[in-house]
């Protein structure tokens, strides 16, 4: 579900887009104070992610809590997908992530940004984050609104991405940039 969806749901329960965040970010701290609260066995973090993005995740994915979100339902996962501790998803503009994916601890994925000017400030401008399969990012790792990451890339811990990330490629910085073309695959 994307942004527009999300506004669609807002207008069609009759309240406005902030109010229908505000009443999903609600839904989530819940969520997500079960899951950081206590120790979960794998099978019931599993079940409690997949209630928090109210759609099952792939097999084999694994969570290192704590994990926050201020919505949760924009979240889609592929299999096997790790997340480690401390990542924080505001996914009111959608995510989805592919099979296969290591995601660092305490890693960004935004996908909403604001108005420059202080009277902007209250509008929302959402961008769906899309991350391919096989992809690394490293710890502390930020991504903002609207960034498609590649197939088999690497983000750099600490990277700060703004812009697409070719597949096969490795980024670093802030912002990132692409500092290294992976070989392709070649079938042994």
């Amino acid at each position: 579900m994307g942004f527009e969806e999300f506004e669609r749901q807002a207008k069609a329960s009759g309240m406005t887009t902030k109010e229908y965040m505000d009443q999903g970010a609600q839904r989530a701290l819940r969520l997500t104070s079960v899951i950081n609260g206590s120790y979960h066995e794998p099978e019931e973090l599993t079940r409690l992610f997949s209630e928090l993005i109210e759609r099952p995740v792939g097999e084999g994915f694994s969570l290192f809590p704590p994990f926050y979100t201020d919505c949760g339902t924009n979240t889609v996962i592929g299999k096997n997908v790790f997340i480690n501790a401390g990542c924080c998803f505001q996914d009111q503009g959608g995510i989805t992530i592919g099979d296969r994916t290591l995601i660092g601890h305490q890693v960004v994925l935004a996908t909403l940004n604001h108005g420059l000017l202080p009277e902007q400030r209250n509008e929302f401008s959402p961008g769906a984050i899309t991350i391919g399969s096989d992809v690394w990012i490293g710890s502390h790792a930020t991504i903002l609104p609207g960034v498609t990451i590649g197939d088999g890339a690497i983000v750099a811990a600490g990277a700060v991405v703004t812009h697409d990330v070719p597949p096969r490629t490795v980024v670093a910085g802030v912002p990132a940039r692409v500092i290294k073309t992976l070989p392709a695959n070649e079938e042994k």
